[in-house]
Protein backbone atom coordinates (compact mmCIF):
# COMPACT_ATOMS: atom_id res chain seq x y z
CA UNK A 1 0.00 0.00 0.00
CA UNK A 2 2.76 2.57 1.00
CA UNK A 3 4.45 1.93 -2.51
CA UNK A 4 1.28 2.39 -4.24
CA UNK A 5 0.59 5.36 -2.10
CA UNK A 6 4.20 6.78 -2.93
CA UNK A 7 3.91 6.05 -6.86
CA UNK A 8 0.04 8.13 -6.72
CA UNK A 9 1.45 11.16 -5.13
CA UNK A 10 4.52 11.23 -7.43
CA UNK A 11 2.31 10.34 -10.36
CA UNK A 12 -0.41 13.13 -9.11
CA UNK A 13 2.59 16.02 -8.82
CA UNK A 14 3.67 15.27 -12.07
CA UNK A 15 0.67 15.77 -13.53
CA UNK A 16 -0.38 18.95 -11.93
CA UNK A 17 3.55 20.17 -12.87
CA UNK A 18 4.01 19.57 -16.44
CA UNK A 19 0.59 19.76 -17.89
CA UNK A 20 0.50 23.52 -16.61
CA UNK A 21 4.23 24.15 -17.65
CA UNK A 22 3.69 22.30 -20.90
CA UNK A 23 0.12 24.28 -21.42
CA UNK A 24 2.73 27.71 -20.77
CA UNK A 25 4.73 26.63 -23.19
CA UNK A 26 2.13 26.04 -25.79
CA UNK A 27 0.22 29.64 -25.58
CA UNK A 28 4.09 31.29 -25.69
CA UNK A 29 4.56 29.32 -29.00
CA UNK A 30 0.94 30.46 -30.44
CA UNK A 31 1.99 34.24 -29.36
CA UNK A 32 5.39 33.65 -30.81
CA UNK A 33 4.46 31.99 -33.91
CA UNK A 34 1.50 35.20 -34.88
CA UNK A 35 4.16 37.15 -33.58
CA UNK A 36 6.45 36.21 -36.02
CA UNK A 37 3.71 35.88 -39.45
CA UNK A 38 3.13 39.49 -38.54
CA UNK A 39 6.48 40.07 -39.09
CA UNK A 40 6.72 38.52 -42.11
CA UNK A 41 4.20 41.17 -43.57
CA UNK A 42 5.54 44.35 -41.61
CA UNK A 43 9.07 43.94 -41.15
CA UNK A 44 9.24 44.60 -45.43
CA UNK A 45 7.45 47.51 -44.70
CA UNK A 46 9.82 49.22 -42.24
CA UNK A 47 12.96 48.21 -44.48
CA UNK A 48 13.97 45.84 -41.48
CA UNK A 49 15.59 43.68 -44.81
CA UNK A 50 19.04 41.41 -44.55
CA UNK A 51 22.06 42.76 -46.99
CA UNK A 52 22.78 39.31 -49.01
CA UNK A 53 25.55 41.52 -50.76
CA UNK A 54 27.91 41.94 -47.55
CA UNK A 55 28.30 37.50 -47.55
CA UNK A 56 28.45 37.66 -51.53
CA UNK A 57 25.18 35.88 -51.75
CA UNK A 58 23.88 35.72 -55.30
CA UNK A 59 20.33 36.02 -53.69
CA UNK A 60 18.36 38.85 -54.91
CA UNK A 61 15.14 38.38 -52.63
CA UNK A 62 15.85 40.30 -49.41
CA UNK A 63 14.55 38.37 -46.37
CA UNK A 64 12.68 39.82 -42.99
CA UNK A 65 15.87 40.82 -40.62
CA UNK A 66 16.64 40.13 -37.78
CA UNK A 67 13.50 38.79 -36.52
CA UNK A 68 15.37 37.49 -33.31
CA UNK A 69 14.09 40.29 -32.07
CA UNK A 70 10.95 39.04 -31.51
CA UNK A 71 11.92 36.46 -29.02
CA UNK A 72 13.84 39.12 -27.19
CA UNK A 73 10.95 40.75 -26.78
CA UNK A 74 8.27 37.54 -26.23
CA UNK A 75 11.17 36.88 -23.42
CA UNK A 76 11.28 40.10 -21.75
CA UNK A 77 7.32 40.22 -21.53
CA UNK A 78 6.99 36.69 -20.26
CA UNK A 79 9.29 36.34 -17.67
CA UNK A 80 7.48 39.08 -14.71
CA UNK A 81 4.47 37.31 -15.73
CA UNK A 82 5.84 33.58 -14.64
CA UNK A 83 8.69 34.76 -12.26
CA UNK A 84 8.62 36.53 -8.92
CA UNK A 85 11.18 39.64 -9.66
CA UNK A 86 14.37 39.97 -7.21
CA UNK A 87 17.98 40.77 -7.90
CA UNK A 88 18.55 37.53 -10.36
CA UNK A 89 15.94 37.65 -12.71
CA UNK A 90 16.23 42.02 -13.05
CA UNK A 91 19.69 41.05 -13.80
CA UNK A 92 19.05 38.55 -16.32
CA UNK A 93 16.29 41.09 -17.75
CA UNK A 94 18.86 44.32 -17.83
CA UNK A 95 21.82 41.52 -19.34
CA UNK A 96 18.83 40.19 -22.33
CA UNK A 97 17.76 43.61 -23.23
CA UNK A 98 21.63 45.32 -23.43
CA UNK A 99 22.63 42.31 -25.83
CA UNK A 100 19.26 42.69 -27.54
CA UNK A 101 19.45 46.02 -28.28
CA UNK A 102 23.66 46.06 -29.23
CA UNK A 103 22.90 43.17 -31.37
CA UNK A 104 20.00 44.72 -33.12
CA UNK A 105 21.73 47.50 -34.03
CA UNK A 106 25.18 45.72 -35.07
CA UNK A 107 22.76 43.76 -37.16
CA UNK A 108 21.55 47.21 -39.25
CA UNK A 109 24.64 49.00 -38.76
CA UNK A 110 27.53 46.33 -38.08
CA UNK A 111 29.90 47.55 -34.35
CA UNK A 112 33.70 46.61 -34.69
CA UNK A 113 34.40 43.05 -32.88
CA UNK A 114 36.08 44.70 -30.05
CA UNK A 115 32.98 46.58 -29.40
CA UNK A 116 30.77 42.99 -29.81
CA UNK A 117 32.82 41.71 -27.57
CA UNK A 118 32.83 44.71 -25.05
CA UNK A 119 29.02 44.19 -24.70
CA UNK A 120 29.29 40.27 -24.03
CA UNK A 121 31.27 40.98 -21.58
CA UNK A 122 29.42 43.70 -19.23
CA UNK A 123 26.78 41.10 -20.11
CA UNK A 124 28.47 38.56 -18.36
CA UNK A 125 29.83 40.78 -15.50
CA UNK A 126 26.05 41.88 -14.92
CA UNK A 127 24.54 38.65 -14.59
CA UNK A 128 27.31 37.14 -12.19
CA UNK A 129 26.93 40.55 -10.32
CA UNK A 130 23.62 40.02 -9.49
CA UNK A 131 23.58 36.42 -8.34
CA UNK A 132 23.73 34.14 -11.82
CA UNK A 133 26.66 32.09 -10.88
CA UNK A 134 27.95 28.61 -9.50
CA UNK A 135 30.20 27.87 -7.32
CA UNK A 136 31.33 24.04 -8.33
CA UNK A 137 32.04 21.91 -10.86
CA UNK A 138 31.90 17.93 -11.04
CA UNK A 139 35.36 16.45 -11.98
CA UNK A 140 34.59 13.99 -14.87
CA UNK A 141 37.99 12.56 -13.47
CA UNK A 142 36.24 12.13 -9.86
CA UNK A 143 35.94 14.86 -6.88
CA UNK A 144 34.53 18.10 -7.34
CA UNK A 145 36.27 21.33 -8.90
CA UNK A 146 35.33 24.06 -6.46
CA UNK A 147 34.99 27.90 -7.79
CA UNK A 148 34.45 29.66 -4.31
CA UNK A 149 37.95 29.32 -3.07
CA UNK A 150 38.58 33.01 -3.63
CA UNK A 151 36.41 35.52 -2.10
CA UNK A 152 35.82 39.44 -2.63
CA UNK A 153 33.58 40.89 0.18
CA UNK A 154 31.45 43.88 -1.24
CA UNK A 155 28.52 45.97 1.07
CA UNK A 156 26.78 46.25 -2.08
CA UNK A 157 26.56 42.56 -3.31
CA UNK A 158 27.63 40.48 -0.83
CA UNK A 159 30.51 37.81 -0.75
CA UNK A 160 31.76 37.55 -4.66
CA UNK A 161 33.28 33.65 -5.64
CA UNK A 162 35.91 35.36 -8.35
CA UNK A 163 37.02 31.91 -10.07
CA UNK A 164 33.36 31.48 -10.74
CA UNK A 165 32.74 35.02 -12.38
CA UNK A 166 35.83 34.23 -14.60
CA UNK A 167 34.18 31.24 -15.23
CA UNK A 168 30.52 32.41 -15.62
CA UNK A 169 32.04 35.60 -17.62
CA UNK A 170 33.89 32.90 -19.79
CA UNK A 171 31.38 30.28 -20.52
CA UNK A 172 28.81 32.55 -21.31
CA UNK A 173 31.17 34.40 -24.22
CA UNK A 174 31.53 30.55 -25.81
CA UNK A 175 27.79 29.79 -25.60
CA UNK A 176 27.35 33.62 -27.25
CA UNK A 177 29.76 33.35 -29.75
CA UNK A 178 29.76 29.99 -30.53
CA UNK A 179 25.89 29.83 -31.65
CA UNK A 180 26.27 33.40 -33.58
CA UNK A 181 29.16 31.71 -35.29
CA UNK A 182 26.81 28.61 -36.27
CA UNK A 183 23.92 30.46 -38.05
CA UNK A 184 25.86 30.52 -41.48
CA UNK A 185 22.79 28.09 -42.45
CA UNK A 186 19.37 28.75 -41.32
CA UNK A 187 17.76 26.74 -39.32
CA UNK A 188 20.80 25.47 -37.42
CA UNK A 189 20.62 27.91 -34.40
CA UNK A 190 16.89 27.50 -34.12
CA UNK A 191 17.04 23.92 -34.18
CA UNK A 192 19.66 23.43 -31.73
CA UNK A 193 17.97 25.78 -29.58
CA UNK A 194 14.66 23.78 -29.07
CA UNK A 195 16.46 20.61 -28.82
CA UNK A 196 19.07 21.84 -26.14
CA UNK A 197 16.48 24.07 -24.15
CA UNK A 198 14.23 20.96 -24.26
CA UNK A 199 16.63 18.90 -22.35
CA UNK A 200 18.07 21.25 -20.14
CA UNK A 201 14.22 21.18 -18.44
CA UNK A 202 13.91 17.68 -18.76
CA UNK A 203 16.85 17.09 -16.70
CA UNK A 204 15.84 20.33 -14.17
CA UNK A 205 12.41 18.80 -13.90
CA UNK A 206 12.78 15.23 -13.94
CA UNK A 207 16.18 14.43 -12.38
CA UNK A 208 16.56 17.53 -10.00
CA UNK A 209 12.85 19.15 -9.64
CA UNK A 210 13.69 22.47 -10.14
CA UNK A 211 10.07 23.36 -11.80
CA UNK A 212 10.98 26.81 -11.97
CA UNK A 213 14.27 26.19 -14.02
CA UNK A 214 11.75 23.77 -16.23
CA UNK A 215 8.97 26.53 -17.01
CA UNK A 216 11.83 28.58 -18.28
CA UNK A 217 13.52 25.92 -20.20
CA UNK A 218 10.05 25.09 -22.16
CA UNK A 219 9.28 28.26 -22.28
CA UNK A 220 12.47 29.14 -24.58
CA UNK A 221 12.27 26.07 -26.40
CA UNK A 222 8.57 27.27 -27.16
CA UNK A 223 10.12 30.44 -28.71
CA UNK A 224 12.88 28.55 -30.55
CA UNK A 225 10.34 26.47 -31.74
CA UNK A 226 7.68 29.19 -33.17
CA UNK A 227 10.96 30.75 -35.04
CA UNK A 228 11.93 27.27 -36.42
CA UNK A 229 8.78 27.11 -38.55
CA UNK A 230 9.90 30.09 -40.62
CA UNK A 231 13.53 29.50 -40.23
CA UNK A 232 13.90 26.14 -41.71
CA UNK A 233 15.45 26.41 -45.11
CA UNK A 234 14.33 27.68 -47.41
CA UNK A 235 14.25 30.33 -44.94
CA UNK A 236 11.22 32.92 -44.56
CA UNK A 237 13.26 35.58 -42.84
CA UNK A 238 16.67 35.65 -40.68
CA UNK A 239 16.93 35.58 -36.74
CA UNK A 240 20.18 37.19 -37.29
CA UNK A 241 23.04 37.70 -34.84
CA UNK A 242 20.11 38.86 -32.04
CA UNK A 243 18.36 35.62 -31.93
CA UNK A 244 21.69 33.35 -32.10
CA UNK A 245 23.38 35.31 -29.23
CA UNK A 246 20.45 35.51 -27.63
CA UNK A 247 19.64 31.73 -27.82
CA UNK A 248 23.60 31.61 -27.12
CA UNK A 249 23.30 33.38 -23.94
CA UNK A 250 20.10 31.72 -22.68
CA UNK A 251 21.12 28.43 -23.19
CA UNK A 252 24.58 29.24 -21.14
CA UNK A 253 22.69 30.69 -18.71
CA UNK A 254 20.71 27.89 -17.79
CA UNK A 255 23.69 25.40 -17.62
CA UNK A 256 25.30 27.38 -14.69
CA UNK A 257 21.58 27.80 -12.82
CA UNK A 258 21.04 26.09 -9.74
CA UNK A 259 23.96 23.92 -9.13
CA UNK A 260 24.77 24.09 -12.77
CA UNK A 261 24.22 21.78 -15.81
CA UNK A 262 27.19 22.58 -17.89
CA UNK A 263 28.02 19.01 -18.92
CA UNK A 264 24.56 18.45 -20.17
CA UNK A 265 24.66 21.52 -21.96
CA UNK A 266 28.35 21.31 -23.41
CA UNK A 267 26.82 17.45 -24.98
CA UNK A 268 23.84 18.97 -26.47
CA UNK A 269 25.65 22.53 -27.90
CA UNK A 270 28.69 20.16 -28.10
CA UNK A 271 28.65 20.43 -32.13
CA UNK A 272 28.40 24.43 -32.83
CA UNK A 273 31.18 24.58 -29.43
CA UNK A 274 34.06 22.64 -30.79
CA UNK A 275 33.47 23.58 -34.18
CA UNK A 276 34.07 27.59 -32.72
CA UNK A 277 36.84 25.64 -30.32
CA UNK A 278 38.43 24.51 -33.55
CA UNK A 279 37.96 27.50 -35.97
CA UNK A 280 39.99 29.57 -33.02
CA UNK A 281 42.81 27.61 -33.11
CA UNK A 282 43.00 26.74 -36.54
CA UNK A 283 43.06 31.13 -37.35
CA UNK A 284 45.68 31.68 -34.24
CA UNK A 285 47.54 28.91 -35.70
CA UNK A 286 47.71 30.63 -38.78
CA UNK A 287 48.46 33.78 -37.19
CA UNK A 288 44.33 35.44 -37.89
CA UNK A 289 41.74 37.41 -36.05
CA UNK A 290 39.91 34.38 -34.31
CA UNK A 291 36.80 37.42 -34.06
CA UNK A 292 37.24 38.10 -38.03
CA UNK A 293 34.50 36.71 -39.83
CA UNK A 294 35.48 33.83 -42.54
CA UNK A 295 33.99 30.53 -44.50
CA UNK A 296 36.10 28.00 -42.15
CA UNK A 297 33.45 26.55 -39.95
CA UNK A 298 32.17 23.71 -40.76
CA UNK A 299 28.51 24.05 -42.39
CA UNK A 300 30.69 26.41 -45.18
CA UNK A 301 32.61 22.87 -45.70
CA UNK A 302 29.65 21.30 -45.77
CA UNK A 303 27.92 23.26 -48.41
CA UNK A 304 31.41 23.73 -50.36
CA UNK A 305 31.19 19.49 -50.26
CA UNK A 306 27.23 19.76 -51.78
CA UNK A 307 25.21 19.26 -49.06
CA UNK A 308 22.38 21.30 -48.95
CA UNK A 309 21.42 23.39 -46.13
CA UNK A 310 18.40 21.35 -44.76
CA UNK A 311 20.69 18.07 -44.67
CA UNK A 312 23.18 19.96 -42.83
CA UNK A 313 20.13 21.03 -40.22
CA UNK A 314 19.54 17.51 -40.19
CA UNK A 315 22.97 16.59 -39.39
CA UNK A 316 22.87 19.37 -36.38
CA UNK A 317 19.64 17.98 -35.49
CA UNK A 318 20.59 14.14 -35.08
CA UNK A 319 24.08 14.72 -33.28
CA UNK A 320 22.12 17.95 -30.42
CA UNK A 321 19.43 14.83 -29.81
CA UNK A 322 21.98 12.09 -29.82
CA UNK A 323 24.46 13.41 -27.46
CA UNK A 324 21.53 15.77 -25.39
CA UNK A 325 19.22 12.93 -24.50
CA UNK A 326 22.37 10.85 -23.58
CA UNK A 327 23.24 13.12 -21.44
CA UNK A 328 20.19 12.84 -19.49
CA UNK A 329 20.76 9.47 -18.25
CA UNK A 330 24.42 9.33 -17.45
CA UNK A 331 26.71 10.44 -14.70
CA UNK A 332 29.40 13.05 -14.74
CA UNK A 333 32.14 10.04 -15.76
CA UNK A 334 30.27 8.37 -18.59
CA UNK A 335 29.26 12.34 -19.71
CA UNK A 336 33.22 13.06 -19.72
CA UNK A 337 33.14 10.12 -22.03
CA UNK A 338 30.86 10.55 -23.90
CA UNK A 339 32.29 14.19 -24.20
CA UNK A 340 35.54 12.43 -25.48
CA UNK A 341 33.20 10.91 -28.35
CA UNK A 342 31.98 14.19 -29.49
CA UNK A 343 35.26 15.09 -30.20
CA UNK A 344 36.17 12.04 -32.21
CA UNK A 345 32.59 12.70 -34.09
CA UNK A 346 33.70 16.30 -34.89
CA UNK A 347 37.16 15.90 -35.90
CA UNK A 348 36.40 13.01 -38.18
CA UNK A 349 33.14 15.19 -39.75
CA UNK A 350 36.30 18.23 -40.35
CA UNK A 351 38.41 15.77 -41.79
CA UNK A 352 35.85 14.65 -44.05
CA UNK A 353 34.44 18.42 -45.14
CA UNK A 354 37.91 19.67 -44.96
CA UNK A 355 38.90 18.03 -47.96
CA UNK A 356 42.42 20.07 -49.92
CA UNK A 357 39.72 21.47 -52.36
CA UNK A 358 37.57 23.11 -49.62
CA UNK A 359 40.94 23.73 -47.28
CA UNK A 360 42.26 26.10 -50.09
CA UNK A 361 38.92 27.69 -51.20
CA UNK A 362 38.05 28.63 -47.41
CA UNK A 363 42.02 30.25 -47.24
CA UNK A 364 40.75 32.24 -49.98
CA UNK A 365 37.90 33.52 -48.20
CA UNK A 366 39.29 34.38 -45.49
CA UNK A 367 41.87 36.37 -46.68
Amino acid sequence: MGTARTYETENNFLHATIVPMLTVAAIVFVITWLLYAVALKFFPVLKLLDFPERYGLARTRRLPYPTGIIAVIVFLCVIPVLFPIGMKEGGMMAAIALLGFACFFDDRTPLPSSVRLLVQVIVGILLFLTGSHIYTITNPLGGIIKLDSILLQTDLLGTLPILSGLFTVGWLLLTINALNWFDGVSGQVSVLSVIGFAMLGCLAFFRNGETDIALMAFTLAAIAAAGMTFDIPPARMLMGDTGAMFFGLMLGLLGIYHGGKVATAFLTLGMPLLDALFVIIRRILRKQSPFRGGQDHLHHCLLRRGWTERQIVLLTAIIGMAFGITALFLNTTEKGIAFVLLVVVMLLLRRYADSPTVRKSAERSAM
